[in-house]
C-alpha cells in the first residue's frame, strides 16, 4: 500500500522522527496473558500441528491461528489480584494457548495448542486437542488462496472469449474472490466461492468497471474454476473520472482552503506504553490485535480520585462482525451479502496506517502479525495508532451572568485519546475508533469511507430508468447499488466488578392527575414524563430496538451503589447509525445474520461465544451464531453478562459518493451513570493563555496528562 504525501510543513520532519513504533515482542519478556501471539510463537504451534499425527492429511492450510484466551476468573486474578507492586511483578504468567482451524483432507479442524513461555522453539508447543467441524459453515477465507484463485481467469477459455468479445485488453482485468453465502441449499456442501472481474486500464478504481453479466464459480479447495456463465453484456464503464490518486484525480480543489494546522505536544505524549498495555490520564487498558477482529481492547479500567482506586469497566470488546448485504436479486448480484469480520478477516485486510494522514504525529503504534495459509508468521507494521486529540471540544462549562457585579466563566477544554484501526476489505474502507475520554466515557466511532460497489447498465441518465434499478446512477453506465452496513461489538463489561445487570429507564408520558397521591399537582400543567424502571430478566428482556421508544438503557451492578445510594453503572448512548435490518426474516441472509434486527441484545458470558454470525461464518446458516444463543433465553440478571451493539446504516448512494466516498460517521458511547460520586473532572485545571493568541494549553498535572497546543 503506497504511503500517502504527508500535508505538514517542511519545518516538522523532526517531530515524524519523534513517532514511536511499539510491539509486543520488543517490549517485554514476560507477556501479558492477553498478549496476541508473537512471530516466535506463532512459528512454534505451526511446528506443533505439522507433527501432530491428529491431522495426517496434506496439504495442511491454516485459516486462524489466534491467542486461546484463558479462563476469565484466571486473568482478573492475574490482573487485579492485589498485593504490592513488587508482589505483582513476581506473579507467575498464565499459560499461553492457541487456538488453530486449518483445512486438511477436505475437513476443517479445531486444535488447541499449548504454548511453553518462551515460544522460541520448534518444540515448545505441544497440541492439546483436535476436533473436526462436522457442522455448517467454513473458515475464513485465507490472502493466499484468493490470490490463487483469481489467477484462474486469464487461462479459461471461456471467459478469455468473453473478455474478447467486450473488446477489453486481459492485461487490464482484474478479479476479486467473493463469498457464495447460503440460499438453503440442500445435501453437502461444497467449499466455493464466486469470481467477479473488472477492468483496471488507466485507472486505480477497478470496482468502477465491472465486467457485468460474467460470473464464475471457483473450488477452492481443488483450485478449479467449476462453473461459469456468461448471461448478458453491458457496457464496461469508462475510466475517465473514476481514479481517486493524487494527481489522477483532475485539478486540485479551487477556492478557499482551510489553513494547515498540527497538534503539538513539546513534552512529549501524555499517555505511556508497556508492552500492551497503554495508561493516560485516569485510563488503563490492553491492545491486542487478531487477525479475525483486528483490534482488541481488554481490561478497561477507570481511577476515581474521589475514591483513590482503580475501577473495572471492560473485560473485553471488539468488532465481532460486519454484515454488508447488497439489494439486488439478480443472477450476479444476490449473493452479495458479506460477513466481513467471518469470510475475510479485519485483521487479515488492516493495512500499514500513513502517519501524518491515517494518525497524527503525536501517535504510536502497534504491530499487528498473524499467521499465513502455510502457518508461517507474517508481520504486520502499524496496524493500530494511539494518540491524544484535541479538536477544540469542551469538556464542560458554565457561564452565570446571574450576579450583578461580575460575570463567571468556568471553561475546560476536553482531549482524548483515541485507538484506531483501518481496515479495506476490497472496495469498503471502515475507520474503527476506540476513544477514551477523561470523563470516563468510551466512544465507539465507525466511519465508513472507500469506493462503492458498482453494476455496470446501458443507462446514462437518470431519465432512462423506468424500473426498479435497485441502486443510483452515480456514472454513465454505472450503478451504485443499495445495501446496508451493520458492524456488531462484542462488549465484555464488567461495571465496578463481574456480575452486572441490564436496566431499561424507560420514558413513559403522565396525565397531570391534580393528586399528590398518584404524583400529580394541583396546577394548570396537563402532561409530564417520568421513569418505568424494567430490569431485563432474559435474554429476550435484553433484545431492543433503540428506536422503539425513548429509554435509557443502562448495565448497572446491582451490588454496589454510591453514598446516596444509586446502583453504580453506564450507560449505552447511541449517536447516529442505528437502522435494523429491514430483510424478511426467512430470507437466507437474514437469517445468517437475524441478530440485526435488534440493535442491543444481552448475553450471559461463554468464552466460546465470540462471533455474532458464528466460528464459521463462510456459508454459514445462522445456526449457531448470536440470534441463536441468544434464543435459548437464560437468565442474564445480576451475572457476567455480555452486551452486543450492532450499529447500523442503510446507504442509498449518492454523486457525491463517487468515485471515492467521503467519510460518514456513526457510532455509540458508553457513560458513566452514577459511577461516580460527582463529575469526575470536576478539578480539571483551565488552561492558561497563550500569549494572547488563539494556542491553548492544557496545563500539566491536570486529568489530560500532557501540554498540547493547536497550531
Amino acid at each position: 500500500m503506497a504511503r500517502l504525501p504527508l500535508p505538514l510543513p517542511a519545518m516538522l520532519p523532526l517531530l515524524l522522527l519523534a513517532v514511536l513504533s511499539v510491539t509486543a515482542a520488543a517490549a517485554s519478556s514476560r507477556p501479558h496473558p492477553l498478549d496476541p501471539l508473537t512471530l516466535a510463537e506463532i512459528t512454534a504451534v505451526r511446528a506443533a500441528v505439522l507433527a501432530s499425527p491428529l491431522v495426517p492429511a496434506r496439504p495442511l492450510t491454516f485459516h486462524y491461528v489466534g491467542l486461546d484466551e484463558p479462563d476469565k476468573p484466571d486473568v482478573l486474578a492475574y490482573a487485579y489480584g492485589g498485593g504490592t507492586p513488587g508482589r505483582r511483578a513476581r506473579r507467575q504468567p498464565l499459560q499461553r494457548r492457541a487456538l488453530v482451524i486449518a483445512r486438511a483432507g477436505g475437513q476443517s479442524h479445531e486444535l488447541r495448542v499449548d504454548v511453553a513461555q518462551n515460544g522460541s522453539a520448534a518444540d515448545a508447543a505441544t497440541v492439546l486437542s483436535h476436533a473436526i467441524h462436522r457442522g455448517a459453515g467454513f473458515p475464513t477465507l485465507t490472502l493466499e488462496e484468493q490470490f490463487a484463485a483469481v489467477a484462474l481467469p486469464p487461462a479459461y477459455p471461456p471467459f478469455v472469449e468473453s473478455v474478447r468479445r467486450r473488446g477489453v485488453d486481459m492485461a487490464d482485468v482484474l478479479c476479486a474472490v467473493f463469498p457464495v453465502g447460503w440460499f438453503g441449499d440442500a445435501g453437502a456442501p461444497r467449499r466455493v466461492a464466486k469470481m467477479l472481474c473488472f477492468v483496471a486500464g488507466a485507472t486505480a478504481n477497478f470496482y468502477a468497471r465491472p465486467i457485468e453479466g460474467v460470473a464464475m464459480v471457483v473450488d477452492l479447495d481443488r483450485m478449479a474454476i467449476v462453473g461459469y456463465r456468461d448471461r448478458v453484456a453491458y457496457p464496461v464503464p469508462k475510466a475517465e473520472g473514476t481514479d481517486y490518486r493524487a494527481g489522477k484525480a483532475g485539478p486540485p480543489l479551487a477556492g478557499p482552503q482551510p489553513a494547515p494546522g498540527l497538534v503539538v505536544q513539546p513534552e512529549g505524549r501524555g499517555f505511556h506504553i508497556d508492552g500492551n498495555i497503554v495508561r493516560w490520564a485516569n485510563w488503563e487498558f490492553h491492545v491486542g490485535f487478531d487477525m479475525r477482529a483486528g483490534t482488541v481492547i481488554s481490561l478497561a479500567s477507570v481511577h476515581d480520585a474521589d475514591a483513590g482506586t482503580r475501577r473495572r469497566v471492560l473485560y473485553r470488546g471488539f468488532v465481532s462482525e460486519v454484515f454488508v448485504p447488497y439489494m439486488d436479486p439478480v443472477e450476479e448480484w444476490y449473493y452479495r451479502t458479506f460477513l466481513d469480520t467471518g469470510e475475510y478477516g479485519l485483521g487479515l485486510w488492516a493495512f500499514p496506517l500513513q502517519p501524518g494522514a491515517d494518525c497524527p504525529a503525536n501517535t504510536a503504534y502497534f504491530d499487528g502479525s498473524y499467521a499465513g495459509q502455510d502457518g508461517k508468521p507474517v508481520g504486520g507494521e502499524n496496524r493500530i495508532c494511539v494518540f491524544e486529540r484535541y479538536a477544540g471540544d469542551v469538556a464542560w462549562r458554565h457561564t452565570e451572568a446571574g450576579f450583578p457585579d461580575r460575570l463567571i466563566t468556568e471553561v475546560r477544554p476536553d482531549v482524548t485519546l483515541v485507538v484506531r484501526m483501518v481496515v479495506s476489505p476490497g472496495n469498503n474502507d471502515y475507520i474503527l475508533d476506540w476513544e477514551f475520554k477523561t470523563s470516563g466515557s468510551i466512544k465507539f466511532v465507525v466511519s465508513l469511507t472507500g469506493l462503492l460497489e458498482v453494476k455496470g447498465t446501458p443507462y446514462t441518465h437518470a431519465d432512462e430508468i423506468t424500473a426498479d434499478a435497485h441502486g443510483t446512477l452515480v456514472s454513465e453506465n454505472t450503478l451504485a447499488i443499495y445495501h446496508d452496513h451493520y458492524v456488531t461489538y462484542h462488549l465484555d463489561l464488567d461495571v465496578d466488578g463481574t456480575n452486572n445487570s441490564f436496566v431499561k429507564n424507560v420514558i413513559t408520558t403522565k396525565r397531570n392527575t391534580g393528586d399528590p397521591a398518584t404524583g400529580g399537582a394541583d396546577t394548570p400543567r396537563r402532561s409530564y414524563w417520568t421513569v418505568r424502571r424494567e430490569v431485563a430478566q432474559t435474554e429476550a428482556d435484553g433484545e431492543v430496538d433503540v428506536d422503539a421508544g425513548p429509554a435509557d438503557l443502562l448495565f448497572v451492578n446491582p451490588g454496589k451503589k454510591t453514598r446516596l445510594g444509586n446502583e453504580i453503572g453506564y450507560r449505552l448512548i447511541t449517536s447516529g447509525a442505528t437502522a435494523a435490518s429491514v430483510l424478511a426474516d426467512d430470507d437466507f441472509p437474514q437469517r445468517r445474520a437475524s441478530y440485526t434486527k435488534k440493535q442491543v441484545r444481552v448475553t450471559p458470558y461463554s468464552k466460546s461465544e465470540k462471533w455474532a454470525a458464528g466460528l464459521y461464518a463462510d456459508q454459514s446458516t445462522g445456526d449457531d451464531g448470536l440470534a441463536a444463543w441468544s434464543g435459548r433465553n437464560r437468565g442474564i440478571m445480576d451475572k457476567d453478562i455480555v452486551p452486543w451493539y450492532t450499529l447500523g446504516l442503510h446507504h442509498i448512494p449518492y454523486q457525491e459518493d463517487f468515485p471515492v466516498m467521503p467519510t460518514l460517521s456513526g457510532g455509540f458511547e458508553l457513560r458513566p451513570s452514577n459511577f461516580f460520586e460527582r463529575n469526575p473532572i470536576l478539578g480539571a485545571r483551565p488552561p492558561a493563555s497563550t500569549h494572547g493568541h488563539s494556542a491553548n494549553r492544557v496545563m500539566p498535572g491536570d486529568v489530560f496528562a500532557g501540554k498540547t497546543q493547536v497550531i
